[in-house]
């Protein structure tokens, strides 16, 4: 025997009923199953097949299928519960501290754990942005770089500038000009420090065993010496350009005092 109690159900659109079938007699005694009927009759049997008949025209997200109410706080609860899932950590969540290792997904009937990786961060994989980024470069390039000049603009070519003793150049191309070039293109290009072929065979044979990172020049080393040098050679370029500002507005101040003079004589 059964029990049925057909109401209307004002949390769905008008004309929609709620059923409650109650069990009175058997092992299932004093259970209930609830049913829906939209204004033409059709039966439905649970939440999502009420949802996917719905469709856009109602959000049931905080619908109660047993009692046929609104019900904001499951809302709450769902999302919350979402928040906290692993699976749903790319799209904003919180993240997971389960350390447990997740399971490989295979055929076995067996439990195979996944070795989980991290000693990179982030758990990305690391790649090498230089080898990726840098494209190879032809041998010698730097003799390309021969027979260029620099001039002013009344295009008169300026003197080259002179290179240390201890700066001497590797290659076919043993010139003064061919080696300023190389330092400074390996110097503007080049992110490692510039050291020079270290190696000896690159004198014998640089067409083997020339590192290319380096410009075509013999080993060297700056020492204390060399720094204190350039640094007093800045320092003198700064004087010599400050005294030349200094001068320079000296001239204007006296213009515009014989200019002003000028105007109040006249």
């Amino acid at each position: 025997m059964m029990e049925r109690k057909r109401t209307d159900c004002p949390a769905l659109p008008p004309g929609w009923k709620k059923e409650e079938v109650i069990r009175k007699s058997g092992l299932s005694a004093g259970k209930s199953d609830v049913y829906y009927y939209s204004p033409t009759g059709k039966k439905f049997r649970s939440k999502p097949q009420l949802s996917r008949y719905l469709g856009n025209t109602m959000d049931l997200a905080c619908f109660d299928f047993r009692t046929g109410k609104m019900m904001p706080g499951k809302m709450q609860k769902n999302k919350q519960k979402f928040r906290h899932d692993p699976h749903n950590l790319a799209k904003g969540g919180k993240p997971d501290l389960n350390t447990a290792l997740p399971i490989r997904q295979t055929a076995s009937i067996f439990k195979q754990p996944v070795t989980k990786v991290t000693s990179y961060p982030g758990n990305k994989v690391k790649t090498d942005l230089q080898r990726a980024t840098e494209q190879p470069r032809q041998l010698f390039w730097e003799r390309r770089l021969k027979g260029l000049r620099s001039s002013d603009v009344t295009e008169q070519v300026l003197r080259t500038m002179d290179l240390p003793k201890g700066l001497q150049s590797v290659g076919p191309d043993s010139s003064d000009d061919s080696l300023l070039s190389a330092i400074a293109s390996a110097l503007h290009m080049s992110s490692v420090p510039i050291t020079g072929q270290t190696s000896v065979a690159a004198e014998k044979n640089p067409s083997i065993w020339l590192n290319t990172s380096q410009p075509l020049c013999k080993a060297f080393t700056v020492t204390d010496e060399h720094i204190r040098e350039q640094e007093m050679k800045v320092y003198k370029a700064r004087r010599s350009l400050e005294e030349a500002l200094m001068a320079d507005s000296l001239a204007r101040a006296a213009e515009n005092t014989r200019e002003l003079l000028e105007g109040k004589t006249a």
